[in-house]
């Protein structure tokens, strides 16, 4: 037997998946490449962009640094399952109107991040907005418009007025 290939059977936005995977396979590249989920992007490949963020079991984790095998009977949910339940339209929205997307790459998971750190309810401050978004690059915007969207956001959940 080939201890190389591994069969793994996960939940990929809400829908079960069996693959025989290359146990050297990342998570990101899984998705990307054989289940064709592209809104996860490949950036730096060491875990430090974010661009490959996805959910693990609920928690957002860095793609490129997770094997596919390791998902092996977990639930993965990508930006595209995410935005499909309208979790974040809020977001995405507050995004288009403040500007907060450019060339889109870092889009994705700076969305997962920012609607992880608003799960926890409450509005955070600036400051906890953007340490929280901190390990999620963006070479266009220069944060604060992010930041801006995420408060609003932050806000506008909590029933705040602006």
């Amino acid at each position: 037997m080939n201890e190389r290939f591994h069969e793994i059977a996960l939940e990929v936005n809400g829908e079960k998946v069996s693959e025989r995977v290359d146990a050297r396979t990342t998570l990101v590249d899984f998705l990307r490449e054989r289940l064709a989920l592209t809104g996860s992007h490949v950036g730096c490949e060491h875990g430090v962009c974010g661009a490959c963020s996805v959910r693990v079991n609920g928690a957002v984790v860095r793609g490129c640094l997770m094997l596919a095998v390791q998902c092996d009977g977990m639930q993965v949910a990508t930006i595209e399952g995410v935005a499909r339940t309208d979790e974040i339209a809020d977001l995405q929205q507050a995004f288009i109107e403040r500007n907060a997307l450019q060339c889109g790459y870092c889009t994705p998971g700076m969305l997962l991040t920012a609607q992880e750190l608003l799960s926890s309810g409450g509005v955070p401050s600036r400051e906890a907005i953007r340490a929280y978004l901190s390990g999620n690059y963006c070479r266009c915007t220069g944060y604060q418009a992010i930041i801006d969207a995420v408060e609003a956001v932050a806000h506008a959940r909590a029933g705040a007025q602006r």
